[in-house]
């Protein structure tokens, strides 16, 4: 690994990005445009994303399924606003085995059909209903412009797919599943998101009612790191899927879909790294603690790393790295684990075992004011509460850097320069001009109308007619 330093992310944001995440080896550019080759240490750390979620989704009720990778190009073209809007990203198969298909077909772009179909077979009556299934799966959307992790042609994601008996209940669901990404979000990834719902023109095509959780990145740009969908009856009546209610009457379900993608990898860098490299949040980091042995000579070496072993038994819980690499020095190897993101490093050399102490490094806090000394009576305790104090100030830190870049201006004026650099949340008429026209003019996105709402009315940010709701402004990846 190169010693060079990173582009500064107030310099060039973008490069830092694209740098850093080949760098630190979580990802590379494949051979086929827009497509991505993810690394050990990126699968790791999206295998973690999935473990977590996947926790979550089962404990409420949800259970796992794969379906084809392959659509009939006739299933796509029954539910006409889907097609409509994912039609220009769409990669379609016309040849196999060497002839010509008799039905085109569509690589997965997203599994509402396919799962649509399969549901009308299964669904007959509403002792089969809530079906409450997500997949893990890859998925191809032909994007014209894209990033590593944040929008690649062929990307990974889970998606849930869930029929009910009733628009309360599938209501009830689509904001369920919002509260468990709000929480993954805020709780494992550290990003404080905030969960709204989207404007009729950003919607998901085919639905009835977008959620999102929206996250603001370290160059103040939005990322929608998530979505939740009211499907209403749309896909259960393109599809067929109905069931005998408890009156022995045929009724459409109600249906929905949800979620979130390796673009969560793409938010985790952005909203916590810094000019060294990668900062992860404990709860998802692949190595949690990385241990540097420090020693001069053989016989320094005998007293060293005997104690490490001891000190890396008790903290087997913990996800463990010890760099015994001889080759390079311990300057390096921190620089190295540095970029990786590893919260937390221990250094043991010989005065560390003559003190029975370990000296440990923050990654969030670079420098002396992150290190203290830990006992190694008590390492694993110790480790663990550290570890948890890391989290929370990733936390608290995107927390501060997200509420200091929201304002509320006053005027339109105000309001084009506040999007240049930050977001605006600003009463908005609900009129989908007034959304066309600001896109227009300033680059800037409806990224959601909050849950929260501060409640009483004001004027519209761009016509200044009178408005019942607030939104989110911003400009997004």
């Amino acid at each position: 690994m190169s010693e060079e330093k990173l582009p500064k992310r107030s310099e060039n944001y973008s490069d830092w990005y694209n740098q850093l995440i080949q760098r630190a080896e979580l990802a590379d550019y494949a051979p086929v445009r827009g497509c991505m080759v993810v690394r050990p240490y990126g699968w790791a750390l999206w295998e973690n994303i999935q473990g977590s979620l996947d926790g979550r989704f089962k404990a409420t009720g949800h259970v796992n399924a794969a379906f084809p990778l392959f659509i009939p190009m006739s299933f796509l073209e029954k539910e006409k606003e889907h097609v409509e809007g994912f039609s220009p990203e769409l990669a379609v198969v016309t040849h196999g085995g060497g002839s010509k298909l008799e039905e085109p077909l569509v690589v997965r772009p997203t599994s509402e059909t396919i799962i649509g179909y399969m549901y009308a077979k299964w669904i007959k009556s509403y002792r089969d209903l809530p079906v409450l299934i997500n997949q893990w799966a890859n998925v191809v959307r032909w994007e014209m412009r894209t990033r590593l992790f944040l929008r690649t042609l062929e990307f990974y994601w889970q998606e849930g797919h869930t029929a009910h008996a009733t628009y309360e209940e599938a209501e009830e669901e689509t904001l369920r599943i919002l509260e468990v990404y709000t929480r993954f979000a805020v709780d494992d990834a550290a990003i404080p998101v905030i969960p709204g719902r989207k404007s009729e023109k950003e919607k998901f095509a085919g639905a009835l009612r977008s959620y999102t959780i929206e996250a603001m990145m370290g160059d103040t740009k939005a990322l929608q790191s998530g979505t939740s969908h009211n499907l209403g009856q749309n896909f259960a009546k393109a599809f067929d899927i109905k069931y005998l209610d408890t009156n022995n009457e045929l009724q459409f379900c109600w249906t929905t879909s949800w979620g979130v993608s390796t673009r969560l990898v793409g938010a985790i860098i952005m909203a916590h790294g810094d000019d060294q490299g990668l900062i992860l949040p404990p709860h998802l980091a692949p190595i949690q603690v990385v241990i540097v042995p420090i020693y001069r000579n053989d016989e320094q070496k005998s007293l060293v790393m005997p104690v490490i072993q001891k000190v890396e038994e008790a903290l087997s819980q913990f996800r463990i790295k010890v760099d015994d690499r001889e080759e390079v020095t311990p300057g390096f190897k921190f620089n190295d684990w540095e970029m990786r993101g590893v919260p937390l490093r221990l250094e043991i050399g010989p005065k560390d075992v003559e003190k029975g102490s370990v000296m440990a490094a923050r990654r969030d806090m670079p420098g002396k004011a992150g290190k203290s000394f830990l006992s190694m009576e008590n390492i694993a305790e110790e480790v663990g509460e550290l570890l948890e104090v890391i989290q929370a100030a990733l936390l608290e830190r995107a927390t501060k850097f997200r509420d200091e870049n929201i304002h509320d201006p006053k005027d339109y004026e105000e309001f084009k320069d506040t999007v240049q650099g930050g977001w605006a949340f600003s009463w908005w008429c609900g009129d989908r001009a007034c959304e066309e026209k600001v896109q227009e003019e300033t680059k800037a996105t409806i990224r959601c109308v909050p849950l929260e709402q501060p409640g009483g009315e004001g004027t519209c940010i761009y016509c200044g007619k009178p408005a019942k709701e607030k939104a989110y402004f911003a400009r997004a990846y």
